[in-house]
């Protein structure tokens, strides 16, 4: 077996089933064992597209996602990916091409300090430099990646440790000029290589590949769980707040939905933990969730820290309890003390809590005020959302739009969503249908997710109707997707919001400094660059014709082909004053 083999071997039995790619001669070996072994080799048209498709899979499947790239600038052009990842807590495996060891530091092509690189931004850098370490090294990646808080690890490996043992020798020997050595630097030369090549290939193959070995989630101790069920058997106001850490690993995520239903307290999901409780649950709410804290006595945060999505803690009453959920020590004091910090697996912790107090039956009777004052903000807002969709603006109303998409969603879409303001209005008004089918980037707010979260959807979930919800300015970055899944046979629906504007932006720009600079686009026919790509494209401009274009996306996108809706909307005063810094 060579490297690559040797590699596959590994991505096989942690239960890989897709290794995302941009190729290059560095890492050749890898993908054409992983294709031989019956990994889906899915080559993109980015680097970073390839990495938000690897952080794309691990959210939806548990299995850590695979990015291979080449050495040097292949690698460079992952780090905004690698970083996302990071902050939004995925577990993926980043292989990095390189150049052969012996050629290190020397000027070779591509060749760069790709360990410095990388080091801030993953768990751990694994810098293999034998044939026999790549099996250990690899199982160590995937375990370390999981394990914890969840993360994007890195593995550098050496093109000469990838590719067959008598190749290798070649380059070294017989193109390296010293197999008939003519003087003693020669001869020299020669037995450093050959001693060189001893200690990369002796022992190889190494071990076999071993089935992952996956740890026990880390659990909330007797005693947190005795005072938080103590303060929700007292409490008239409670209020949980999940985000992604509630939804990962994907193999937890109904037993927490389980005890969520058990445990019958209101529910406000953020990030990717929207669509844990599906369509339409009587414990979800989505709206006005800043009142509800402030009006809640205990409320429960799990999985993301006290940071800007909840007013560095402010938005919380400071006479309610607090108790913070986190597998990150120090998110759970992060900008305000809790009145209780649970190092602890937010669903497992939910599971833990629901056992406790077992039956919900006592509490609901306590509750139904509290619930009733919630329903009604949700309700009123949902009618002024309505209300605002019959606007007539010049074009298409973004809401409009969103509201009759929300009514044609099938059970099975995942939603895509990358952009800023088109994106944010989307997320008042459709409600994802089943858990981990909403991928938004993170915490980050990184731009040029969509491609690559694209493409992931439609190679985990081949039955899915899968909704790409692109801001105009947004689209740019990985509208090339198109030509990947064209070639692949995947089939998403791109739906644009063409305004001619960043205008997450420009709202609060032009208002605080009454100048649009940089903020301007052209209403560009991405509808032709669809065509252009091999996929579909539509126009949208006449709201009349809404519910036309979706269905005829919809038939277009079951055919097999990938679809463009370029919708020509008007602006609205939906989000002012949600300036974007």
């Amino acid at each position: 077996m060579n490297g690559g083999e040797i590699i596959a071997s590994v991505l096989e039995r942690q239960g890989v089933r897709q290794l995302y790619t941009l190729c290059g001669g560095h890492i050749s070996p890898i993908l054409v064992a992983a294709k031989r072994s019956g990994v889906d080799v899915v080559d993109v048209r980015d680097e970073a597209s390839a990495v938000f498709a690897a952080d794309a899979t691990a959210r939806m499947t548990g299995v850590p996602g695979v990015a291979a790239v080449t050495a040097g600038p292949g690698l460079t052009n992952t780090i905004t990916a690698v970083k996302n990842a990071q902050l939004a807590q995925s577990p993926v495996i980043v292989i990095g091409g390189a150049t052969a060891t012996v050629l290190e530091g020397r000027g070779a092509l591509q060749d760069i300090d790709q360990v410095a690189l990388m080091q801030p931004h993953v768990k751990r850098v694994f810098t293999p430099r034998s044939v026999r370490q790549l099996v250990p090294t690899l199982e160590a990646a995937f375990q370390t990646a999981r394990e914890g808080v969840p993360g994007p690890v890195f593995i550098e490996a050496p093109v000469d440790l990838l590719y067959p043992e008598a190749t290798v020798r070649e380059w070294y020997i017989d193109q390296g000029g010293v197999k008939k050595p003519k003087n003693l630097a020669g001869y020299a030369t020669r037995a450093y290589l050959e001693q060189h090549l001893t200690r990369q290939f002796w022992g190889a193959p190494g071990p076999a590949a071993q089935a992952p070995v996956i740890g026990e989630l880390l659990g909330a101790s007797a005693r947190e769980l005795a005072k938080v069920a103590g303060a929700l058997r007292q409490a008239e106001r409670p209020v949980f707040v999940l985000s992604s850490q509630a939804v990962a690993p994907a193999g937890e995520v109904p037993a927490t939905v389980e005890a969520l239903g058990r445990l019958g307290v209101p529910v406000y999901l953020a990030g990717g933990a929207r669509g844990l409780l599906g369509h339409q649950h009587p414990l979800q709410f989505r709206h006005a969730r800043s009142k509800a804290l402030k009006a809640a006595d205990l409320v429960i945060v799990c999985g993301f820290p006290l940071d800007f999505r909840l007013g560095y803690g402010r938005s919380i009453s400071s006479k309610a309890k607090l108790v913070t959920v986190n597998l990150e020590l120090d998110a759970l004091t992060k900008n305000r003390r809790p009145s209780l910090g649970v190092h602890a697996h937010p669903g497992r912790f939910i599971q833990q809590l629901a056992h406790q107090l077992g039956s919900k039956g006592e509490a609901e009777g306590r509750w139904s005020t509290w619930f009733a004052e919630l329903r009604e903000r949700e309700q009123a807002r949902d009618a002024d959302i309505l209300e605002q969709a019959k606007a007539e603006v010049e074009g298409v109303n973004p809401i409009d739009l969103f509201t009759k998409l929300e009514a044609m969603l099938p059970d099975d879409s995942v939603l895509v969503v990358d952009g800023g303001d088109f994106v944010a209005t989307a997320a008042y008004t459709l409600r994802p249908r089943r858990p981990l089918s909403w991928l938004d980037p993170g915490v980050f707010g990184t731009l040029g997710v969509g491609g690559g979260f694209a493409v992931a959807s439609c190679a985990v979930r081949p039955e899915a109707e899968v909704w790409l919800v692109y801001g105009d300015g947004s689209s740019a970055y990985s509208l090339a997707e198109i030509d990947t899944c064209v070639r692949k046979g995947f089939a998403p629906i791109m739906l644009i919001g063409n305004d001619g504007s960043w205008q997450q932006i420009a709202r609060d720009q032009v208002d605080l400094l009454g100048d649009a600079c940089g903020t301007e686009l052209l209403r560009t026919a991405y509808h032709t660059v669809a065509e252009g790509y091999g996929g579909k494209g539509l126009v949208l401009d006449d709201p009349a014709k809404i519910s036309e274009t979706i269905r005829e996306a919809q038939a277009i996108a079951k055919a097999g082909k990938p679809v463009v809706i370029n919708a020509m909307i008007g602006k609205t005063d939906f989000r002012k004053g949600s300036i974007s810094i």
